[in-house]
């Protein structure tokens, strides 16, 4: 196919629990839209990493190419730090486009677009890890947290499931089987498929970020009947409020957007932050799809 025959946009938000993309007019209209597994890009740093990462590129390669080919690609990547060579030359050759007509950012900066222009407000983002974000009216990007899920990312799905997972097994260590009797651990437990330490083991151990932080939905599953899950989620919230407070004691009152997986897990999450924010008014929960909307200036987000 010609290149000059196509007039389509391709976004991708990559996350660590999934990747979704939309495939769109330059009216914004979509054309497709779809998920494949999560990526981020920190899995350049192995050979093992690159060869995972490759191979969720060329899977949603061939669910794109089966509505069209793109002209034009913007990529956010959780984990990208401006290396876009290697990544660039991947999604040039795996769907035919330019090298010149693809644009990788972080995913953060493409959530907050879907959010505000810059300058207008704060985003709190919490999927697998957790970041709040600001662009100012020059469009330099100021973080808080974000700083990955073995240091931080406190009330992402990542930190849900390791808080979980530290409570019941410390309880294990005083009272073992105690598990039986608690909602939490017998969610988790079913999760990560039994209850001898070696399941746990290997699913902390063995899996990538992404999938230990979709154990959250256990935890929020049992949040109704169990009152440690409830505090966790609670807890989510706290940390989520922090990421919030320290943006506006840095650049001022702005409204703030509470967005991502992880925030949508359970009321609770979004009602603890709200309390804990300096104007409860000014927090707003939404769904984010910075891969298929037009960006708040009115311009497709993606193209």
């Amino acid at each position: 196919m010609d290149r000059s025959a196509s007039d389509l946009g391709l976004g991708i938000d990559a996350g660590g629990t999934e990747t979704r993309w939309a495939l769109a007019r330059p009216d914004g209209g979509i054309v497709a839209a779809g998920h494949v597994a999560g990526m981020s890009a920190l899995q350049m740093a192995s050979p093992a990493g690159r060869e995972r990462l490759q191979a969720v590129f060329a899977a949603l390669a061939a669910q794109v190419l089966a509505h069209g080919r793109p002209a034009r690609i913007c990529a956010g990547l959780t984990g990208f730090g401006g290396d876009s060579a290697v990544l660039t030359d991947w999604l040039a050759q795996l769907l035919d486009v330019a090298g010149d007509a693809i644009s990788l950012c972080n995913d953060i900066e493409i959530a907050y677009l879907d959010s505000f222009a810059p300058g207008a407000g704060y985003l709190v983002y919490a999927g697998t890890g957790s970041i709040a974000a600001y662009i100012d009216p020059d469009g330099t990007l100021h973080r808080a947290g974000g700083r990955g899920v073995v240091l931080d990312d406190g009330g992402g799905g990542f930190w849900i499931a390791r808080e979980a997972m530290r409570l019941i097994w410390r309880r294990e260590d005083e009272t073992p089987g105690a598990w039986q009797h608690s909602a939490l651990a017998r969610a988790v437990f079913e999760h990560v498929g039994g209850s001898d330490w070696s399941y746990s083991r290997q699913f902390i151990y063995g899996r990538e970020r992404g999938e230990i932080g979709q154990l959250a939905l256990a935890v929020a599953r049992s949040a109704d009947v169990d009152e440690e899950a409830r505090a966790i989620l609670q807890g989510a919230g706290m940390e989520l409020a922090r990421l919030a407070r320290a943006l506006v004691a840095r650049f001022g009152p702005r409204p703030i957007v509470l967005a991502g997986r992880a925030a949508a897990l359970h009321p609770l999450i979004h009602e603890t932050m709200r309390a804990a924010v300096p104007d409860p008014q000014a927090l707003t929960h939404r769904t984010a799809q910075p891969h298929s909307r037009r960006g708040p200036s009115g311009g497709p987000a993606h193209h």
